[in-house]
């Protein structure tokens, strides 16, 4: 036996000694219910078991610290929507994780707690006094992305628990009504136009009216087609609607196909197509040198990289 050989005949038995671990053991070493460690693998792509012949998970030793990691930043405040951008530049949680978490999510903490205590018992009325003081004290990135939608995926996570489902379907209810009343009163012929899609099956329709809200404003109307728009039929839509820029919204993080797609679809648009959520975090290095811009997912970039790429477009 060669050299090469023998040292790839030890790392294969090293690996067949790895120890995996069902989710059920998972679940009681970490405290993470079953439920969640699927949501956190299929909706947002935190974590990447194996799977057996038969489609059972298993988690490595390196997955269950990645599950650690995980609550940690969930404990400081981070939503678990943005959880994957976190790890995707390597960032750890500070040994002073404590301390930090008063003063990064502290406040948010309080108003979060309110509004579950509002949801929880159904109370309509005090979650619309909530939404008033909240959207009366704070910028709407703020409103959204540090205090309501962290209680809507949290809810949106524990689905599985019961009376959960009931909960998350009356936030949900809610704060898509006001999204589209956000959107509707932002809209102005004098405003540039920009046309937004989410990518089928990567999103919530909550998740793309909150987008719509954070990237429009005075000089930006949203215009939403409609939730589940083909992105293949975007060309048509664009050829009516003649908008000045598209954008295309995503919280998928890892799809290989979708740059290549976008990438297709650029060259036939009359207006510059940008990317949004999640996915554009991820796929940004990759898009670098194609006409396709990525916007990110934080609320308060957004609108000013869209007012960037829009100004581009109305100097030429």
């Amino acid at each position: 036996m060669t050299q090469f050989s023998h040292a790839a005949s030890l790392a294969s038995e090293a690996l067949k000694r790895q120890e995996l671990f069902p989710i059920r053991e998972v679940s009681r070493l970490t405290g993470v219910n079953p439920v969640t460690l699927r949501a956190w693998e299929r909706r947002y792509g935190l974590i990447e078991p194996t799977r057996t012949d038969s489609g059972h998970r298993l988690y490595s030793q390196a997955d269950i610290d990645r599950v650690h990691s995980i609550l940690g930043w969930l404990e400081r405040g981070v939503a678990v929507s943005k959880v994957g951008t976190v790890l995707a530049r390597g960032e750890s949680v500070p040994k002073s994780m404590v301390a930090e978490r008063a003063a990064v999510g502290g406040e948010w903490a309080e108003w979060q707690a309110r509004v579950r205590r509002a949801v929880a018992t159904f109370d309509e009325q005090g979650l619309e006094r909530l939404y008033g003081l909240l959207f009366s004290s704070y910028p709407l990135p703020a409103l959204f992305q540090d205090v309501l939608m962290p209680v809507w995926e949290e809810l949106l996570v524990h689905q599985g628990e019961f009376g959960k489902t009931s909960e998350w379907l009356f936030l949900d209810g809610f704060l898509r009504g006001r999204a589209l009343l956000r959107l509707q009163l932002t809209r102005s012929e004098d405003a540039a136009r920009v046309l937004l899609v989410a990518v089928p099956g990567h999103c919530r329709e909550l998740e793309l009216l909150v987008a719509g809200v954070l990237l429009g404003g005075p000089d930006v109307s949203i215009s939403l087609p409609g939730f589940g728009v083909p992105l293949n039929e975007l060309l048509l839509i664009g050829e009516k609607l003649q908008p000045d820029a598209v954008v295309v919204f995503s919280h998928q993080p890892r799809d290989a196909g979708l740059p290549r797609q976008l990438s297709k679809l650029a060259l036939m648009l009359d207006c510059p197509l940008l990317l949004a959520g999640a996915a554009a975090d991820f796929a940004e290095a990759q898009l670098a040198g194609t006409p396709i811009g990525c916007l990110g997912s934080e609320g308060r970039e957004m609108h000013k990289r869209l007012l960037r790429f829009l100004a581009e477009r109305l100097d030429t």
